[in-house]
């Protein structure tokens, strides 16, 4: 709906897959004990899953509708 897509409606679901999809796949929590080590750890585990998502996307073309 026009409304919902002007307020950011559903932007809160986005998130919470998104984290849930995180920690899914990369785990629950971080094994480095440092600030700089848990950064660099969540960075790589982006990077992964941004790698897999990818992957999986279908890579998709608009063609013209027929008359």
């Amino acid at each position: 709906m026009k409304w919902q897509a002007s307020n950011g409606y559903g932007k809160r679901s986005l998130v919470e897959t998104a984290i849930g999809r995180y920690k899914s796949i990369i785990g629950r929590r971080l094994r480095a004990r440092s600030l700089p080590v848990q950064q660099t750890e969540v960075a790589i585990g982006c990077t992964v899953l941004n790698r897999m998502l990818a992957c999986a996307r279908p890579k998709s073309a608009r063609q013209a509708k027929e008359a």
